[in-house]
């Protein structure tokens, strides 16, 4: 199985890990940062209130299998990183209903090299 891990911040400089497991989603990533595509480099997908080693600074990482990358997302699915985190528990309900996040402001970085 493929696998590839990426970053993305916010406004306010925090990063973000997350790892890809399609071969696709892995080519659109580094498609994102080579500057091919200059739309869709926001990025979406359902967390799970786990820590992750690859993810220490945050308590919760995102199911590689829903991540997607957007130009433009619902309102509901919208929160700071940092919010996420200060409210997982409430996450998946009326805040993240369904467990999606989708920082408007996110913004694919890098990708990460493990080793």
């Amino acid at each position: 199985m493929a696998e590839a891990y990426f970053a993305l911040t916010q406004y306010q400089g925090q990063e973000f890990i997350f790892k890809l497991t399609d071969e696709d989603r892995i080519a659109e990533a580094r498609k994102i940062l080579s500057g091919g595509e200059k739309n869709k480099v926001h990025v979406h997908g359902r967390i799970i209130k786990r820590k992750e080693p690859y993810n220490p600074a945050w308590d919760f990482h995102l199911d590689p299998s829903t991540i997607n990358f957007f130009e433009i997302a619902i309102e509901v699915c919208d929160a700071n990183m940092q919010y996420v985190e200060d409210h997982l528990d409430e996450a998946g309900g009326a805040f993240l209903p369904g467990g999606h996040w989708c920082p408007w402001d996110s913004r694919l970085t890098r990708e990460v090299k493990r080793g």
